[in-house]
């Protein structure tokens, strides 16, 4: 059978739809003009302590190694703010930070794990192509290998990189995920869309912490997501202050961002926001035990953490708390861990309770 490229990109446009997916593009192989800011980004160290963006080497600038036989990538967004968000979404958002005895937990994890629904979704794709066309080669990924997603994504048209890093769409602004298909299939491209930040530098000017070093330059290591997600050590005291109430990441950059008014709501159950993702008194979800955590976080991002860096965390926002005003209940709950086996999360509650001295 002979392949008709742009019938077969068309009605995978049309089945990623029906799946749940907001938009379908095909970007080539070459991304070599990626690789020279992607290893001067690795050897400032501004990846910390994640390994494994390093140990890959060039491989995520080159998916045909890392995917051997790739010839093009399919990559698809999916809205992820829940059904019912109300327009006025990100003034609550920032009214949410204002109430210091509350726990923020950032929008894309207040529903299932994203790795599970898009992944199973692509693998859906993926199963519809080929009952459509016969066997081929492929792999799915969603965050969940060395992809160079947003330089991918930028490529097929899903939008621009930008000035925060991440993926921007006029149509979307950026809360939505992205995953891929590596396909053996030679695809026609999708064209890819010009920059519109224009001179706005919002979300650099908003970083708590800095974080945003200039225009698409990240220095992880201040950024609260990566401080409250991926880092398991001791949170540096000088970003504590700034990480105010939020306990598990920062949508701080998205919140300003003026494409965000776009923002479009998920087709999707899957990511309506659970009960006790947001509104919750910190001193509550300081109170679960490793039982209680692993069963309010089940099939949720949340739980790769674990609960010790949970505990870490939330102990953090509660000083916060305390330094704007004395809590006897809050002080009550950090004094009831003081003996816990862990050192890390020892030494974030001694600070804690030092904030309301």
């Amino acid at each position: 059978m002979v392949l008709d490229g742009v019938q077969l990109v068309s009605q995978i446009r049309a089945w990623g739809l029906e799946l749940g997916f907001s938009q379908i593009g095909v970007a080539g192989v070459d991304l070599h003009e990626a690789e020279a800011p992607l290893l001067a980004w690795l050897e400032a160290g501004y990846h910390g302590e994640m390994h494994y963006m390093a140990s890959h080497g060039l491989k995520r600038a080159r998916p045909a190694e890392l995917v051997p036989g790739t010839l093009s990538v399919i990559t698809a967004r999916m809205n992820y703010l829940p059904r019912t968000t109300p327009a006025d979404w990100q003034a609550r958002e920032w009214a949410a930070q204002g109430r210091a005895d509350e726990g923020v937990v950032s929008v894309y994890a207040r529903g299932r794990d994203y790795h599970k629904v898009m992944r199973a979704r692509l693998q859906k794709l993926a199963d519809r192509m080929a009952a459509h066309i016969g066997p081929f080669g492929y792999r799915v990924f969603s965050d969940s290998a060395p992809v160079m997603e947003v330089e991918l994504a930028s490529r097929s048209g899903q939008g621009w990189r930008g000035k925060h890093t991440l993926t921007l769409s006029r149509e979307a602004g950026s809360m939505f995920f992205l995953g891929e298909i590596f396909v053996d299939l030679d695809l026609p491209r999708t064209p890819a869309v010009s920059a519109h930040c224009g001179q706005c530098s919002a979300c650099i000017t908003v970083c708590p912490t800095q974080a945003i070093l200039g225009p698409r330059l990240l220095d992880a290591r201040r950024c609260i997501s990566y401080l409250t997600i991926e880092y398991g050590g001791v949170i540096p005291e000088h970003f504590r202050r700034p990480m105010g109430n939020r306990i598990y990441g920062c949508d701080d950059c998205q919140l300003a961002c003026p494409w965000n008014k776009f923002a479009q709501r998920s087709a999707l159950p899957d990511f309506d926001e659970r009960e006790g993702m947001s509104g919750a008194r910190l001193v509550e979800l300081f109170g679960w035990d490793e039982a209680t955590f692993l069963r309010r976080t089940e099939g949720s991002a949340i739980r790769r953490i674990g609960h010790e860096r949970w505990l870490r965390n939330v102990s953090v926002a509660m000083g916060n708390a305390l330094h704007r005003a004395d809590d006897a209940g809050i002080r009550a709950a950090l004094a009831a861990r003081l003996d816990h086996p862990s050192e890390v999360l020892r030494e974030h509650i001694d600070w804690a309770l030092a904030q309301g001295l």
